[in-house]
């Protein structure tokens, strides 16, 4: 689509969506603060449509760079979290439409000229009016779920802890625990001491190594700048080994010219490096305990669909024919079963992120439920496919919505351990 014709599409649609909501609220708001005060809801409601059609434009067509991180995330989410409510009060009343509808039109045909009304007492409350205020109250729901998940949800790490079962795990290594985290997506953080106290709970784990799954940042490198200093503690006896995921490229920012493109990605090399992780571009590296080893292969992103295809799986392969167990980082879960699972039949683990569980949904002990699940097919947790496994990280941080509901950011503690799975 043109982008001179994004905007105006998308003011004209909230624009619609609040006239088609503001009755609700505006009986609502009469029924609690009398009608003298109409006016002021009235402005106030309509001021911030223009504001997030403002926030739109700002976003779509000027440099976001001027503005900072912690005022960017706090709009997006504001604008996120007022129409996500309103979803559900626009939807109660169209299912009301939708029913009166037919019922308006057969009334007003089989209405007789000079029927007159009959005598009687009036109702506390018509049905429109409570239908009305009904659809205005129940945006309180979402309002208050996605608030919660903004100051609460985003920064509430937790550790899940699983064992993989590997009859070819050589002995030295049974009992080695890998540390895993993924998509942080540094561009988007806003409190600097919640993001410390998650990497702290990853190191009291003391994991013998550690990955991470790709996303460092949003869309381009000096995201991660100031909190260099945070992840760079993330240490690990056995090494820390990073990919790339899909926005780490810098394909989600107009760039002034290719140079400046090229150079993101140098400072993105370099950012590792000053972090102390091992990036691996389609490249592996052996571990070795007792003379035994394992492989651990990370190649760039690669994922179905629209994302980008760098990763290549045979040239990572050079020189681990020796190791009994090969261990693959791919940032997308959907390189699983398009390349994997048919072309690759000895990686025994994958580990991937990309998902984010859709930082929302529901997971009890025995359900596990997300909007994710109807894009991808393996989108949180363990998945099995004879003897292959692949793990799927719910995410260290957050992108767009700045909040989590239901699905919590993941710090991941695998132990390899050897035999059959009971």
């Amino acid at each position: 689509m043109n982008k001179l014709l994004v905007i105006p599409i998308l003011a004209l649609i909230l624009i619609a969506f609040d006239f088609y909501t503001y009755p609700a609220f505006a009986t609502l708001f009469k029924s609690l603060f009398k009608k003298k005060r109409l006016r002021m809801f009235s402005l106030a409601y309509f001021l911030i449509t223009f504001l997030s059609i403002t926030g739109l434009f700002f976003y779509h067509f000027v440099d976001p760079e001027l503005l900072s991180f912690n005022l960017r995330t706090p709009i997006i989410g504001f604008i996120f979290v007022t129409y996500a409510s309103k979803i559900l009060t626009a939807l109660i009343m169209l299912l009301n439409d939708l029913f009166q509808f037919p019922k308006k039109i057969f009334k007003r045909l089989t209405r007789k000229p000079d029927a007159e009304k009959e005598p009687g007492k009036k109702s506390l409350m018509s049905r429109s009016e409570f239908i009305k205020k009904t659809a205005a109250t129940a945006a309180m729901v979402p309002f208050t779920t996605l608030s919660f998940g903004i100051l609460t949800g985003v920064h509430d790490y937790r550790i899940i802890r699983k064992k993989i079962y590997l009859p070819n795990l050589p002995k030295a290594f049974d009992g080695f625990k890998i540390g895993q985290i993924s998509d942080i997506h540094s561009g988007s953080f806003f409190n600097k001491k919640a993001v410390k106290g998650g990497v702290e709970m990853l190191l009291d784990e003391k994991a013998d190594s550690i990955f991470f799954t790709g996303d460092l940042v949003n869309n381009e490198t000096k995201e991660v700048d100031e909190y260099i200093d945070i992840f760079k503690k993330v240490e690990a006896p056995y090494g820390v080994y990073s990919i790339l995921g899909n926005h780490d490229y810098g394909n989600y920012k107009v760039w002034l010219n290719p140079e400046d493109k090229k150079q993101n990605m140098l400072d993105m090399y370099k950012a590792h490096e000053l972090l102390g992780w091992d990036l691996l571009n389609n490249e592996n590296r052996i571990l070795e305990i007792d003379g035994e080893k394992i492989a651990i292969i990370g190649i760039e992103n690669w994922g179905t669909g629209r994302f980008p295809k760098y990763g290549k799986v045979h040239q990572a392969y050079n020189g681990i024919n020796e190791a009994d167990v090969k261990l693959l980082l791919s940032h997308d879960p959907s390189h699983w079963d398009a390349e994997i699972i048919p072309e690759y039949k000895d990686i025994d683990v994958m580990f991937a992120g990309h998902t984010h569980g859709f930082q929302f949904g529901l997971e009890t002990k025995n359900f596990k439920w997300s909007p994710s699940q109807y894009i991808y097919k393996q989108w949180a947790g363990l998945y099995k496919n004879k003897e292959q496994y692949l793990y799927v990280n719910r995410g260290f941080g957050f992108l767009g919505f700045p909040g989590r509901v239901g699905i919590a950011p993941e710090i991941t503690i695998l132990e390899l351990k050897k035999g059959e799975q009971a």
